[in-house]
């Protein structure tokens, strides 16, 4: 039977997606339907032994909050799977000693490394700022953290300062520090910890009157015009965004490091050639895939 025009039209697409990166090929057999398409031969350069890894990818926090990070993740890589873990048995982490954060944290990646994933998020922000260090030595697979969008905050600050909203673990940890030492930004950089909107967002709490409340009282001592960004440093806290802009002055951006640990993630996976693929298949007749 003959292919129509349509037939051919969809090839056309397909292979314009796989010439701008918008999918990439498998190395099963049916890459070879698109070497007719001039629009890739020069762009595509494949190995019938190449091989991508399809191993998922885990991501994890105490609770729901990781999910905020999860998706920027997924809107950046399409194309892999993921294995999502809430240790909800011990949220929240920011009120938790040290020792009992990393006995959580190496739980949590013993958990997905029996799952068989080929990187690790530590989508929390806490668990980062008291045990990625300490995981990163003791296990051999890429594990991103997640830091605080301090950078970028003042870097765009307009000779203003900048408010870091944090668990009470990260507020105090020498990990935040010493990233604010190094930004020699001690002087523009101010910390405030709010534990309580972890437990509101478990809840599913986040616009109430409770939450309102709590926010205006915790900013009470702060002049919030001398402000210029609110750098949320816990993957809880985009939850009450809505929230705080209607407490905030309106010249206050709101900022989190989600989009930085889903380009971070890209790139080791690239390092480690694990990036993950979408499997193209065709009905063309085998003879018809030269």
């Amino acid at each position: 039977m003959s292919r129509g025009l349509g037939d051919v039209y969809k090839r056309q697409i397909i292979c314009s997606y796989i010439a701008n990166g918008y999918i990439k090929l498998s190395s099963y057999a049916p890459y070879q339907a698109c070497w007719k398409c001039d629009s890739i031969k020069n762009k595509v350069k494949w190995k019938k032994e190449t091989t991508m890894n399809n191993n998922p990818i885990g991501v994890f926090d105490s609770g729901i909050g990781g999910l905020s990070v999860l998706r920027q993740i997924i809107k950046l890589l399409p194309n892999e799977k993921y294995i999502y873990y809430a240790d909800t048995d011990n949220v929240p982490y920011g009120l938790k000693t040290k020792e009992q954060i990393l006995e959580y944290v190496e739980n949590a990646i013993d958990f997905l490394n029996s799952k068989k994933v080929k990187a690790i998020v530590v989508a929390c922000n806490t668990a980062t700022s008291v045990a990625i260090k300490d995981v990163r030595h003791d296990y051999n697979i890429p594990i991103i953290g997640i830091e605080p969008a301090i950078k970028p905050a003042i870097e765009n600050r307009k000779n203003k300062k900048v408010l870091l909203m944090a668990t009470p673990v990260t507020v105090k940890g020498e990990k935040i520090k010493d990233l604010i030492q190094k930004l020699e930004a001690n002087d523009i950089v101010e910390l405030i910890a709010m534990p309580k909107l972890v437990e509101f967002a478990e809840r599913g709490e986040f616009n109430t009157e409770r939450v309102k409340e709590y926010i205006r009282e915790s900013l009470e001592r702060f002049n919030l015009e001398e402000y210029s960004y609110l750098v949320l440093g816990c993957t809880h806290f985009p939850y009450f965004k809505t929230t705080l802009k209607e407490i905030l002055p309106d010249s206050i951006c709101i900022i989190d490091g989600s989009i930085g640990v889903a380009e971070r993630l890209k790139e080791v996976l690239e390092e480690n050639k694990i990036l993950g693929s979408c499997l193209l298949y065709t009905s063309d007749a085998a003879d018809d895939m030269q």
